[in-house]
């Protein structure tokens, strides 16, 4: 009975911090939601994505010692995504408002090198987490080029969130790189390794604060 207390309460702690990443993604910036944001401030939102998913997806995976938590993890912060789209498109925006972020994939990398390296750890955050940063940008560029015309939809509706001036502008996309998911790819590879290392490490605190 306690080892399957103890199993419930570990998967009702992924379902808490999943939610709460989810709110804390949308709210350090949830511009990038939008989808005329999403697409000119790609490699951002590459970025920022494959990180918040890496920190709590390695931190429940070894938490658990389960090949898989990770993909479970990305599914609720998929669900709860979804249901904000639900909300906006229940408040007469269009289905194409708001863009949900692919993130199961990218976690089922994770949850692939975890459990072909036989639950090794540091190899859960060099492979998994370069996996995660490599392939994130791949994934959602295939969503946002099954959206309907972004700039369309930026401007017939504005955000009612964004001041005057965060206005959409037409995107630049060329002058500077020639391809965001290129850069969102190296980018995010190079910096979703220290963070999955980070998620790594606050799970060595969490059991060092649950044995004091």
């Amino acid at each position: 009975l306690m080892v399957w207390l103890r199993r419930t309460t570990h998967y009702l702690f992924i379902v808490v911090v999943a939610v709460n990443s989810t709110l804390l993604t949308i709210n350090a910036g949830d511009y990038i939601f939008y989808t005329d944001w999403m697409w000119t401030s790609f490699v951002v939102f590459s970025v920022s994505q494959s990180t918040m998913l890496a920190v709590g997806a390695i931190y429940y995976m070894l938490f658990t010692g389960v090949p898989g938590t990770a993909t479970y993890y990305a599914t609720i912060m998929t669900i709860y995504t979804w249901v904000g789209k639900g909300a906006w498109f229940a408040l007469g925006y269009p289905y194409h408002f708001l863009v949900v972020p692919v993130w199961i994939p990218s976690a089922m990398l994770m949850d692939l090198a975890y459990w072909a390296t036989r639950r090794n750890k540091h190899a859960a955050i060099l492979i998994g987490g370069t996996l995660v940063g490599l392939s994130f940008p791949l994934f959602n560029m295939v969503n946002l080029l099954l959206v309907r015309d972004p700039l369309e939809v930026a401007f017939k509706y504005p955000k009612p969130t964004l001041p005057a001036y965060m206005t959409p502008i037409e995107p630049q996309v060329g002058k500077f790189y020639n391809s965001p998911v290129a850069l969102g790819s190296c980018a995010g590879a190079l910096l979703t390794v220290p963070i999955a290392a980070l998620g790594a490490k606050l799970h060595t605190w969490t059991y060092r604060w649950m044995a004091a």
